[in-house]
């Protein structure tokens, strides 16, 4: 009796572990982070604890769901790559139906969530966003174009927009401007990635950029798109959105990211991309981590 119940304990865990895995918890955790930046950023004063809570569990909910969707529409592909063949439905340890219902729960839970105790434009901000990773970006663009992180990238860049609209109810220009520094940021960090990945990228057969074009070519872009993002987060100390400590903080990081995309492009090494990968990470948590100690100095 004892055995058996430990048999029933262990594979209960070992499902809960696989279905915890499929909504990607390190990507969650810096959708949550960027989102509540978002919200102190938008609020003059502590926020609200109410819409802390329910917003940024209301987006994870919601972000989990959209990467279990994404799991199991790329089951196929994930099973042909070394950096992902080991992802629960590969594997088999759970069932596409399981995978289905498990998202549409979560999704579900969390637009409620928003909609009840936050407001009715961060759930639909949220819902857009779900569709626009979920389905545009995973079932369109990503098999389609290697132009696709770049096009899918504003999903990936709404977090502070949800975060800025569940505090005030509005998206203004500011809230926009953290989109855009997320939005260019996204390329470089992905194609580093890309690029050390490239010969799974080609047996999964999806036409990421260095597999079309080539390593030296996503390089370059990399570097012009690391040239752009630099300008833009410049932009919230020039137009009043931040002060001179936030200012010092980005061009330190921006000085370092260039320098590893100026290597990269000039002398690459997988070494290296993986590096400028994982910078590009740390990048964006100081980035705005700076903006947000910058707001309680300013």
């Amino acid at each position: 009796m004892m055995i058996a119940i430990s048999q029933i304990l262990q594979s209960t865990a070992v499902r809960a572990r696989a279905f915890g895995a499929m909504t990607k918890p390190r990507v969650i955790s810096l959708i949550v982070f960027c989102a509540g930046i978002g919200m102190f950023l938008a609020s003059p004063g502590p926020v609200p604890l109410q819409i802390l809570i329910a917003g940024m569990l209301g987006i994870a909910l919601v972000a989990g769901a959209a990467a279990a969707v994404n799991c199991l529409i790329e089951e196929h592909i994930d099973s042909q790559m070394a950096r992902t063949r080991a992802r629960p439905l590969p594997r088999g340890e759970v069932g596409a139906f399981e995978t289905f219902f498990f998202s549409g729960v979560l999704g579900g839970v969390g637009l409620s969530l928003l909609y009840r105790l936050v407001n009715p434009l961060t759930m639909w901000l949220t819902l857009a966003t779900f569709v626009g990773y979920a389905v545009i970006y995973t079932l369109y663009l990503k098999p389609r174009t290697p132009q696709n992180i770049v096009i899918g990238g504003a999903a990936g860049a709404m977090p502070p927009v949800l975060g800025w609209a569940a505090v005030t109810g509005e998206v203004p220009a500011e809230a926009w401007l953290l989109f855009l520094i997320i939005l260019l940021w996204t390329p470089p960090h992905f194609w580093a990635l890309a690029c050390y990945r490239c010969a799974d990228y080609a047996r999964s057969g999806l036409p990421m950029l260095p597999v079309t074009r080539g390593i030296p070519f996503t390089c370059r872009h990399s570097l012009l798109y690391v040239v752009l993002l630099t300008i833009a987060t410049v932009l919230p100390y020039t137009l009043g959105m931040s002060g001179p400590w936030y200012l010092v903080a980005a061009l330190i990081l921006d000085s370092i990211f260039l320098v590893y995309s100026v290597t990269l492009w000039r002398n690459y090494s997988d070494k290296l991309a993986r590096l400028t990968f994982r910078y590009s990470i740390l990048y964006l948590t100081l980035l705005f981590a700076s903006l947000l100690a910058d707001h309680f100095l300013h």
